[in-house]
């Protein structure tokens, strides 16, 4: 079915688009949970601890991708459906042309300090010596993971989900098969995983660069374009709230794992790192289809169509409701599996992490919405009200929690702040949405 963002979305039509992307992100995050998987199992649990106490702030420096990624593709989709295809192109090659600089700068950068950083968060020993070579090594490729990042929006916009699909795929399907012959086969250790993942993450943002500078048959090309201020500002406008978002879940992952020190030692990193991994795979679903949708919204928006926004709205809630029930169940469900996948071998920290999984997994009934929201109003280019929730979502809510919970219920505490803070997160967003309703006309 040939699918353009001007059409009527049914149910069907809206799933059949989002699909790719949903697809793409799970399995993206799926390759991370491989790579995870061969370090704990083949490696070790300290290596293992390094990698998911090191994660965090790579993740802050390749966050500028996502930034670019979703704040453009509401800002071209909206430009495409005023008709200035043109305009649309020119938008899209300035922002790639400025994040492969960028992420060229911030590597260097990265290169140098790492040491110091994670010297800074409290890595000593094995565990720092682990998370400095992981880290160097990937961010070799972070101008590539950036622009991998960037096209996972753009292909939507472009209207070719399904070739987006078809990259990311091609670059996971790369990072396991390396995974498997560094670690296991060749014994590379820490350095193998992150080779394997530098390779994949190449894979994934050059080719896809490739594409869009030949001629396509998509609605995107890289074409000669000039600097323009206003549409870069209301790129960063629209995609602050991806960006904090983005930023501020490491910054909590980096203040979890100070806490998870503090309470239960290399221990709960470790527990907390098979989690993060499940919770990758699961919100990835949600991330997914807010960006699938992105475009539709911001294209009727553009268009002036706001029967067509109350119809995706609608939908969209009663496909989230439907999803966020079904994870939850299959969270407490596959917490035993899925814990003795990665940590199996130690009984003790098996324990840890199957306990933390039976709390943690109601988090999955509360994300939904507030992912959802701030991308909404991402694609409606209203990036302001996008970043108060993510703001509050990833960072406020989250901070307040694991700094006082812990102290009533010790590490439970720690595992119980996800949940209550996706719980006021949720408030948060339908309180925006109510707000809102009478401006953009999507109620």
């Amino acid at each position: 079915m040939n699918i353009q963002l001007s059409d009527h979305f049914t149910y069907k039509k809206v799933l059949l688009f989002t699909l790719p992307s949903i697809v793409m992100m799970i399995f993206t995050s799926l390759f991370g949970v491989v790579d995870g998987f061969f370090v704990s199992n083949f490696v070790g649990k300290t290596p293992f601890a390094a990698v998911n106490f090191i994660m965090p702030v790579l993740m802050v420096l390749g966050s500028i991708g996502f930034m670019f990624g979703t704040g453009g593709s509401a800002l071209v989709s909206r430009t495409l459906g005023e008709g200035k295809n043109d305009k649309a192109k020119e938008i899209f090659s300035l922002l790639i042309y400025i994040s492969i600089i960028l992420g060229v700068i911030i590597a260097v950068l990265g290169i140098v300090f790492i040491p110091f950083i994670v010297s800074l968060l409290g890595a000593e020993g094995e565990m720092l010596e682990g998370s400095i070579i992981y880290g160097r090594i990937i961010l070799l490729a972070l101008p590539a993971y950036m622009l991998q990042q960037e096209f996972q929006s753009f292909f939507s916009t472009a209207q070719k989900p399904q070739l987006g699909l078809a990259f990311s795929l091609t670059a996971g399907v790369i990072n396991m098969v390396l995974d498997a012959l560094f670690i296991a086969v060749f014994k590379w250790g820490l350095a193998g995983a992150a080779f394997a993942t530098a390779m994949s993450q190449v894979v994934g943002g050059i080719v896809p660069l490739i594409y869009f500078y030949r001629k396509n048959t998509s609605l995107l090309q890289l074409t000669k374009t000039h600097f323009d201020g206003k549409a870069l500002l209301k790129t960063c406008t629209n995609g602050s709230s991806e960006l904090m978002s983005n930023i501020s879940m490491s910054l909590v992952s980096i203040l979890y794992n100070v806490q998870l020190m503090k309470y239960a030692g290399e221990n709960g990193v470790a527990a907390y790192g098979v989690l993060m991994y499940v919770n990758m795979i699961f919100l990835a679903t949600f991330i997914g289809y807010s960006i699938g949708t992105a475009p539709i919204v911001g294209y009727h928006y553009g268009a002036n169509n706001h029967t067509e926004l109350k119809s995706i709205l609608k939908k969209s809630f009663v496909l989230i409701g439907i999803t966020s029930v079904c994870m939850l169940i299959l969270g407490e469900i596959l917490a035993f599996p899925l814990s003795n996948i990665f940590v199996g071998y130690d009984s003790q920290l098996m324990q840890l992490t199957l306990a933390g999984f039976k709390i943690y997994s109601f988090t999955f009934l509360f994300a939904g919405v507030a992912i959802y929201g701030s991308a909404f109003f991402t694609a409606l280019n209203d990036g302001l009200t996008s970043a108060l929730i993510s703001f509050l979502r990833t960072l406020v809510f989250q901070v307040a929690a694991i700094l006082v919970l812990p102290v009533i219920w010790g590490v439970d505490g720690i595992w119980y702040s996800t949940v209550i803070a996706e719980m006021m997160a949720l408030a948060v967003t339908i309180l925006f949405l109510i707000k809102k309703k009478e401006k953009y006309h999507y109620m």
